[in-house]
């Protein structure tokens, strides 16, 4: 065992890092909207599909059956990008409209507005099922479908026995650069200002002439936009989807949000690179085939001991 550990603990490490990266993307859609509305947002897991497939439609419709270098490589991962963070947030925002916002202007509980989240994910689910990877990728819709490499998996240099590859580097620092971006415009612009008073007291916020509507609908573009670049590096980094790709990822998203802290956008970093950690190092001793088993596992002793999470501070108490 301390053989394998000693082997494997380095590549494992790198692996974990990428994971964890795609974790943290989803997980601040998880917080951003439980830090406005108190709400877990269970659809938020097919909006990251939503994401993913968007990005294989771009590949698809540029005809990319080969892998790309320089200049192409970085125009085709941003357009890539652009087009899943627009695929996604708009369906977020739809979503919001949809099945919350009638809930909210109602006033009704939040059980209410769990249900209809878990309604909202297995309806997306099937319609990609049924209709949209049928028709648009020509292929059952139930069954995995690959995602052609675009980038070489080269070796860029390595750290003991972890090679660090191009697409590693790809996701780790992709994901970092957008969660800088929206920390910052969450802590240092108007609109961030807005997100921030909403969440702390929203009566107040109307008092000092925030349309709260507004703030939702931005709230919940922002998250689904994360959760797009996420789909994106998801389908860049581990080349097939299926139309149920979200269901684990989001389960283990939402643990990463809580891990971290829900409502606190630099917790979501923190627990999603924390648990892609855990779940690959767990795998050493375990075998790959019990990290989902350490993800949860991970989840319910979080909730048992340390509920707050690792940083603890929610969206309401982010400075000024």
């Amino acid at each position: 065992m301390l053989d394998d550990l000693s082997s494997q603990f380095l590549p494992s490490t790198v692996g974990g890092l990428a994971a964890g990266a795609i974790y943290a993307l989803i997980a601040l859609g998880y917080t951003m909207v439980y830090g406005v509305l108190r709400l877990i947002n269970f659809a938020h897991s097919e909006i990251f599909m939503i994401g993913a497939f968007a990005s294989l439609f771009v590949l698809i419709t540029m005809g990319i059956s080969a892998p790309l270098t320089g200049i192409a490589l970085v125009g085709m991962l941003l357009l890539m990008m652009i087009v899943s963070m627009a695929a996604a947030g708009g369906a977020a925002v739809v979503l919001e409209q949809v099945a919350y916002k009638p809930l909210r202007k109602k006033g009704a509980s939040r059980l209410a507005a769990l249900i209809s989240a878990i309604g909202a994910s297995l309806f997306l689910q099937e319609l990609f099922a049924l209709i949209v990877i049928p028709e648009v990728f020509d292929t059952p819709g139930r069954n995995t479908v690959p995602v052609p490499r675009i980038a070489d998996r080269d070796v860029l240099f390595s750290i003991g026995n972890a090679n660090i590859r191009t697409d590693h580097v790809i996701v780790i620092v992709a994901a970092l650069a957008m969660m800088i971006v929206l920390d910052q415009v969450v802590n240092r612009s108007r609109m961030g200002r807005g997100i921030r008073a909403t969440a702390q007291d929203p009566e107040a916020a109307v008092l000092m002439g925030v349309n709260i509507d507004n703030v939702v609908r931005l709230t919940f573009l922002l998250g689904g936009a994360m959760a797009g670049v996420a789909g994106m590096l998801y389908a860049f980094e581990y080349e097939n989807l299926i139309f149920n790709v979200g269901f684990i990822l989001g389960v283990k998203a939402f643990t990463a949000a809580v891990l971290g802290g829900i409502g606190n956008i630099r917790g979501a970093l923190v627990g999603g690179f924390a648990l892609g950690l855990i779940e690959n190092w767990g795998a050493i001793f375990l075998g790959s085939e019990w990290k989902d088993v350490t993800a949860f596992v991970v989840l319910v002793i979080v909730l048992m001991f340390r509920p707050t999470g690792i940083l603890g501070e929610s969206l309401q108490r982010a400075r000024a």
